[in-house]
């Protein structure tokens, strides 16, 4: 990918959302919610201080991370809808998290 998030901004991938509940009922595209958990796929360099030091960020590409709802911008990069937004919109990153498959 040739795209680099500047300052403190992260570049998100949604994960997919099961299209059945647990009790087998089959959720039409029309009515699913866009889900608020995603994977880094790119991070900046950090936010800058106003010293000018920079502060790296905590979270990492791979990372598993819960956003809110109304989080980050959308946008399309090499033929994927991702998002991108700060640091400061991430809602915490999800430990032991297994990968989703796409």
């Amino acid at each position: 990918m040739k795209f680099r998030p500047l300052h403190d901004r992260v570049l998100v991938k949604r994960l997919e959302q099961e299209e059945k509940t647990a009790g087998g009922i089959i959720i039409p595209d029309t009515a699913q919610e866009k889900p608020s958990e995603g994977e880094i796929i790119a991070v900046g360099s950090g936010a800058r201080r106003d010293d000018g030091t920079i502060v790296a960020l905590d979270v990492k590409a791979g990372d598993q991370v819960l956003f809110g709802k109304w989080s980050g911008t959308e946008v399309s990069v090499d033929g994927q809808d991702l998002l991108i937004m700060k640091e400061s919109d991430l809602l915490g990153v999800i430990q032991g998290a297994q990968k989703k498959k796409k």
